[in-house]
């Protein structure tokens, strides 16, 4: 049977040519949130060797946004200038779609490179930035205490989204997501964890969503209607009691569906140290394939999905649409080549690659034929 991996996929007028999709990679080495030569060589490999779309890493709406001072963000005419490079590179030599993630930290901002041990660096520090969040909780013992955004506050924050939104129309990208999971500012607000306000952003699930909601609905009404516009959610905090669940998430993708989202990204956790995670191949496929269902929406899946059988798997059992690949993809650049091969299925090569084809191993170098024999 045909390979459903390597079936396209449409989101409005963007048509994949396969299910893969390279997921955000943070790679902590930007300068004052401009991409650089890494990105340049990081991002280009994935889109010269064949996935249906690549996402740039999770991009910071502006300064404050950042998780860490090496963050990507897209606030400035720098910023901008130097993506566009990057994603001119990537259409000029690639085949892959190109997707980005705006996105903002809150109160998981303002902390070290991963290398470095990633702990939070104070506000007062040169390195270091005030940070914000739905309430003035902090994430963990030891971290700054954030800044609760008042009105006005909520107000600058939806607006960077918006002129993040437009210099991503500018660059020329394909897809655009919104990132919701992994205890960053959308997720802080709908989490009873996080979220302790009493006002109409607080308390109910539908209190909670509405931030979240209403800077959504802001991006979509500049972000061309013939784009395809999704969010990365986590399905829950991994958290007894009370707590962002997978219920509520399921009425969250109910929700954005109604809003005009295309699609949706489920991955888990990230918004608490008390978290317990199952982790283990696939793990988060299950969350997957309930969102779909309750949400009626094309899915993503992601974590820990390493091998073209498992993933043939996840879309053939319509567990999702699609599955995003992240440490698989930095381990093995080539993965969508290789699992072409292993499923009898096509992926796009760079003209320069071909010869690595099956097709064409061991066959002489096109215009160097090997010497005469005496």
């Amino acid at each position: 049977m045909a390979s459903q991996l390597f079936t396209p996929i449409q989101l409005r007028d963007v048509q994949l040519p396969n299910r893969i999709i390279v997921a955000p990679m943070c790679q902590y080495s930007a300068d004052e949130g401009s991409v650089t030569d890494w990105h340049l060589m990081h991002l280009g490999q994935f889109a010269v060797a064949g996935p249906g779309l690549v996402f740039v890493e999770a991009t910071g709406v502006e300064p404050a946004g950042r998780i860490t001072p090496g963050c990507v963000g897209l606030y400035s005419d720098a910023n901008e200038a130097a993506l566009k490079r990057v994603v001119d590179f990537c259409r000029g030599y690639g085949n892959s779609k190109i997707g980005m993630q705006l996105a903002h930290a809150g109160r998981k901002a303002s902390t070290d490179f991963p290398w470095a041990g990633g702990k939070p660096i104070p506000a007062d520090n040169e390195r270091g930035w005030r940070t914000v969040g739905p309430s003035a909780t902090p994430y963990a013992e030891g971290w700054q205490v954030p800044l609760a955004l008042d009105e006005q506050a909520l107000a600058a924050t939806k607006q960077a989204f918006v002129e993040a939104t437009e210099r991503c129309i500018r660059i020329g990208f394909d897809v655009l997501e919104l990132h919701m999971a992994h205890g960053y500012l959308f997720h802080q607000f709908l989490s009873p964890i996080s979220n302790e306000r009493t006002d109409g952003y607080g308390g109910s699930l539908k209190n909670r969503m509405r931030f979240p909601l209403e800077v959504f609905d802001a991006v979509r009404a500049v972000w061309p209607d013939h784009l395809p516009l999704g969010v990365r959610f986590s399905a829950t905090d991994w958290v007894d009691g009370s707590s962002w669940n997978v219920d509520e998430a399921c009425a969250f993708a109910k929700n954005l569906k109604t809003h005009g989202c295309d699609f949706i990204d489920v991955s888990s956790g990230g918004n608490t140290p008390a978290q317990e995670i199952d982790a283990g191949p696939g793990y988060q496929t299950d969350f997957a394939a309930q969102v779909r269902k309750a949400g009626e929406i094309p899915t993503m899946a992601v974590g820990q999905i390493t091998s073209p059988q498992q993933a043939e798997a996840i879309i053939r059992s319509h567990q999702a649409d699609m599955v995003a690949l992240a440490r698989g993809m930095l381990y093995n650049p080539h993965w969508a080549w290789h699992a072409a091969e292993a499923l009898n299925a096509d992926a796009a090569y760079a003209p320069q690659y071909m010869r690595t084809h099956s097709s064409l191993r061991g066959l002489p170098i096109p215009g160097n034929p090997p010497a005469p024999k005496n």
